[in-house]
């Protein structure tokens, strides 16, 4: 390769590293997900099963949570089991709760049952609390 080729793709690459990537998001709005995330997962913790003194965040009942660019807030969740007697209002109760963080638009709650709740997944806090530790 000559040296003028050389350099021409050397300028080629250099020019590709530099390139911002348009769909990478600003350390701003980092923040803001940052923040509102804190402030769901705050909300959650907030909400309790009525049968089991723990919140359902340190149950582990919160699959995941996602925060769209609109920022809707979609929360998974499950339940402890699919005969638990607040199945009807709890993901209602969530869903009002997370509504309500600073700089959330809307939320929205999808109740799965993959994979299944078992005690496993509380947190050590939860275990603690319950005297399974």
């Amino acid at each position: 390769m000559s040296e003028r080729n050389e350099d021409r793709a050397l300028d080629q690459a250099e020019a590709f590293l530099n390139q911002a990537d348009e769909g990478a998001p600003t350390p701003e709005r980092l923040a803001e997900v940052q923040a509102i995330g804190e402030g769901v997962i705050e909300a959650l913790k907030g909400v309790y099963d009525p049968e089991i003194p723990v919140n359902i965040y340190e149950l582990g009942l919160i699959y995941k949570i996602d925060i769209d660019d609109g920022n809707v807030v979609s929360v998974a969740m499950t339940l402890t089991s699919p005969a638990c007697p607040v199945a009807g209002s709890l993901p209602g109760e969530v869903e009002e709760k997370v509504s309500r963080v600073d700089g959330v638009s809307a939320a929205k709650v999808d109740v799965v049952w993959d994979p299944p709740w078992n005690p496993s997944m509380m947190s050590e806090e939860a275990q603690l609390e319950l005297g399974m530790m």
